[in-house]
């Protein structure tokens, strides 16, 4: 499926609830920086991602919302809410038919997005420059992203390739995992 998400446009809407059951749109972004993270309880880069945004969120205050997706279908709610409190991941959204992932093009976890305050997608790939030849970040793009439009600037770059564990696809004892 070709992902709707595209860089410069209005980001797709979502309508997803949380572990909880609330209600989360991407119009109640609106006003503020929002970073979605499509996210696994399971994966050690999204562990990693999640202390990236550990250390940058009490910098960005009330300016920038950070929302965590779970599209992974072999990872049932109470896992989610365990690996959600060890990393202070909240809200964590449920994709359970991963049409949100689907409308943005999700491949790994982590994937990040970011959408400004105008709700449009500025953003879109890893949160840094670590790769499997690369184990320490040189360049820091959702950090620099988010400062960016902080600044009233575009960011640069815009895209970046994701990098992670593959997305899980399918349901069921039909998961199908595909790696970018």
């Amino acid at each position: 499926m070709d992902p709707v998400a595209r860089l410069g446009w209005p980001a797709p809407d979502l309508v997803l609830r949380d572990l909880d059951g609330g209600v989360h749109r991407l119009a109640d972004a609106r006003g503020r920086i929002l970073v979605l993270v499509f996210w696994s309880a399971d994966c050690p880069h999204a562990e990693r991602a999640d202390q990236i945004l550990a250390s940058l969120r009490p910098g960005w205050g009330g300016r920038v919302l950070v929302w965590w997706l779970a599209s992974n279908p072999n990872e049932g709610d109470e896992r989610l809410r365990v690996a959600a409190r060890h990393v202070q991941a909240e809200p964590v959204l449920v994709d359970a038919d991963q049409s949100v992932a689907d409308l943005y093009g999700a491949m790994t976890t982590p994937h990040v997005f970011v959408v400004d305050t105008e709700g449009v997608l500025r953003y879109a790939g890893a949160p840094d420059d670590v790769a499997f030849r690369q184990p320490a970040p040189t360049r820091h793009y959702l950090a620099d992203a988010v400062r960016a439009l902080l600044e009233g600037r575009d960011p640069d770059p815009a895209m970046t390739p994701p990098f992670g564990c593959a997305l899980v696809r399918g349901s069921g004892a039909a998961w199908q995992s595909i790696t970018p």
